[in-house]
């Protein structure tokens, strides 16, 4: 398996480096809420708009960008937007009041819907055919790392030096990956142009508008969920502070381990390995009802969880890839917006269910909503062939066929 991985270009890498940075710099705040409030006289509130700002701007951005830079080569697109993302980082670093921070923070939005757009389906051009399951679990992987490693690292120089240098430091590598990008990757002219209708007209393909369905849901649950996963573990007893940031970063290792494991399998039957991923979520999510006051039980739960989730993106990616193959980039784009839009949502919901019904409220919505989504994948799987999936001629013959 190593061998296999190391025979990737490094151009590859580069890409996952890309989403690395942009997932990153997305969550940093996250780390950095409290230093943040008080370094800027804001409320826990008005400073948590700098999670959810990006989100909502990289959901209406991402199905656009294509278009916009329908005729660009996809290497320069990318190191212009990390040049982007470099320049909001310096200015979130400088930043004297909210209003400025939350105008860079805008910028990263963008940053983060076109790096999604123009990164997710980049693996087919880079690699032969048969290198491309492998490739596309590497790209994804940066966003599960940016979340064990990234986020964490950010959040500890934050504490050590300041919550300015925190974001200097992530204008610093988004510049260095800018130049890695420029370096490393080949040119990749656009394989057409991108247009809005394009983009709407695969909500049309029956395979693409449920595998964005059951990506809405799941992620729309996960996040309802796992957003308030830190006052769930609080109240495990016997559990610690420290205890419960070991247990965070071994869920991060866990998603690691998802990503690739979800990503081989998805290669050869994206459908059905969705739909594992999301009666597994659901299953797990709710059964920390009844184990929540075990240790043993909530840590079993927790690591399951995050393994679980580490293979949604690269398998929904897998799904759309095979759905979509002549359209790939428009899939990848339309991907992107209805992910982070769940995200916010996911978020969103959960703290009105946290407010009306308690931490329990958020696990309720969050696995009600995963299961939904496992219930939407059995629909779209019932009656497929078992060569469906991956790059398989039977997808491509499906798409082709007049919408109705």
């Amino acid at each position: 398996m190593q061998r296999s991985f190391a025979t990737l270009p490094l151009s590859v890498l580069a890409v996952a480096a890309a989403t690395f940075s942009v997932v990153t710099t997305e969550m940093l705040p996250v780390g950095l809420l409290t230093p943040l409030g008080a370094g800027l006289d804001t409320s826990d509130g008005t400073t948590g708009l700098a999670v959810t700002l990006p989100g909502l701007v990289a959901a209406l951005c991402a199905p656009l960008l294509p278009v916009a830079v329908r005729r660009a080569d996809r290497r320069t697109v990318l190191c212009v937007l990390l040049v982007l993302l470099a320049a909001a980082n310096a200015a979130s670093a400088l930043a004297p009041h909210i209003g400025v921070l939350l105008g860079a923070r805008v910028l990263v939005g963008i940053c983060v819907g076109g790096v999604w757009a123009t990164a997710a389906g980049l693996a087919v051009r880079l690699v032969a055919a048969e290198s491309v399951g492998r490739a596309t679990s590497v790209i994804f992987s940066g966003i599960a790392v940016a979340s064990v490693l990234g986020v964490p690292t950010g959040t500890l120089l934050g504490e050590l030096a300041g919550w300015r240098w925190a974001f200097v430091a992530m204008a610093v590598l988004a510049l260095a990956v800018a130049g890695l990008l420029a370096v490393l990757m080949p040119p990749v002219p656009a394989e057409g142009t991108v247009g809005v209708g394009e983009v709407a007209g695969l909500l049309r393909v029956a395979p693409v508008r449920t595998g964005l369905l059951v990506v809405f849901l799941l992620v729309t649950g996960h996040f309802a969920a796992y957003t308030y996963v830190r006052p769930l573990l609080e109240r495990v007893p016997d559990l610690g502070a420290g205890a419960v940031s070991a247990l965070l970063l071994g869920y991060g290792v866990a998603g690691i381990a998802g990503n690739f494991a979800g990503g081989a399998r998805a290669a050869r039957a994206p459908r059905r390995t969705l739909l594992a991923i999301s009666a597994v979520l659901g299953a797990v999510v709710l059964l920390f009802l009844p184990a929540g006051g075990s240790l043993v039980a909530a840590t079993a739960l927790l690591l399951v969880w995050g393994l679980a989730y580490g293979g949604v993106s690269v398998s929904a990616q897998h799904w759309l890839m095979a759905a979509a193959p002549r359209r790939r980039e428009a899939a990848s784009a339309l991907f992107a917006g209805v992910f982070n839009a769940a995200i916010a949502l996911g978020a969103l919901a959960g703290g009105r269910a946290a407010d009306r019904f308690d931490v329990p409220g958020t696990l309720w919505l969050g696995g009600t909503l995963a299961l939904l989504a496992a219930g939407t994948a059995v629909v779209a799987t019932a009656g497929r062939p078992a060569s469906v999936g991956g790059h398989g001629h039977a997808v491509v013959q499906e798409e082709s066929r007049p919408a109705r």
